[in-house]
């Protein structure tokens, strides 16, 4: 047998098995008592056996149709679970949004929460990552919203706010040696390439003494006194960290909201969005 099993041929059978009878059969799924047993037959002329015992009074089914009820009705289950899994609208619009991860907040995520639960068509796939990444993945069409962190924005920007930035130590931190150790993001994060060039600016000759994939294992890492680093002033907040006297202050980065549609529910969000970001 190599064919599929047809959910009408299943479900005649199983109306004649547990109604023992093809007249009872046939008025239940309203069809003629004829159409009713060419289904059956057809479905056991494709499993090569028979599946009811027409013999007996009231029918019952062989030992072959024992073994193949069970299989039937969950077959038929799993084909009305998909049907109305496929009519249900929840998740069928995905907006996909790549955020900085000092973005990524409690007030954002509850924003996301809510928000999903107003429009229970869309689906949210968010990413949080490194601003530079992000950037050139929106460029490309792989996000409808990011929030990142740059220098300055660009023209198509829909919302921008300054981005307080500043060189952090541990609380204990004491003289540092030379070469000053740094604690930075991997190549292509967008504080790492400042960091050497203030540190160059500055005569000072430095190493990398920390290298983290994310703002947490930065932050984690200055706390524990691996070096100094140029962090937002935001994401240290309540975080045993300091300013570090090595070097002065820092312009403000900038926080940056781009959307490519204004349209249908990305509208309300991006806007609810650039609530969050100015509130922050």
């Amino acid at each position: 047998m190599n064919q599929m099993l047809d959910p009408r041929l299943l479900r005649a059978f199983l109306a004649v098995a547990d109604d023992a009878s093809f007249t009872r059969a046939a008025a239940r799924l309203n069809m003629t008592q004829s159409t009713i047993s060419q289904q059956l037959s057809r479905l056991e002329d494709q499993l090569g056996q028979p599946l009811i015992d027409r013999d007996a009074r009231p029918l019952r089914m062989t030992a072959g149709g024992e073994r193949l009820s069970g299989y039937a009705r969950r077959i038929l289950a799993l084909q009305e679970e998909a049907t109305r899994a496929l009519r249900e609208p929840s998740g069928t619009v995905p907006i996909r949004i790549g955020l900085a991860e000092d973005i990524l907040t409690k007030e954002m995520a509850r924003l996301f929460a809510g928000f999903a639960a107003d429009h229970r068509q869309v689906r949210l796939d968010v990413t949080a990552g490194l601003s530079k990444a992000l950037t050139a993945q929106y460029r490309d069409g792989g996000f409808d919203i990011v929030v990142v962190k740059e220098a300055a924005p660009d023209r198509d920007c829909r919302a921008s706010f300054p981005e307080p930035i500043g060189w952090f130590e541990a609380e204990t931190a004491g003289d540092w040696p030379d070469p000053l150790p740094l604690v930075t993001f991997p190549p292509g994060g967008l504080y790492r390439d400042q960091m050497f060039r203030r540190a160059e600016a500055e005569g000072r000759r430095w190493f990398v003494a920390f290298a983290g994939t994310s703002l947490p294992n930065v932050i984690t890492a200055v706390e524990a006194g691996f070096g100094i680093s140029l962090l937002p002033c935001r994401a240290v907040a309540g975080i045993p960290v300091r300013r570090s006297p090595v070097f002065g202050s820092e312009p403000d980065m900038t926080t940056s909201l781009y959307a490519w549609e204004d349209t249908g529910p990305t509208t309300p969000l991006v806007a609810a969005m650039r609530g969050v970001l100015a509130a922050r």
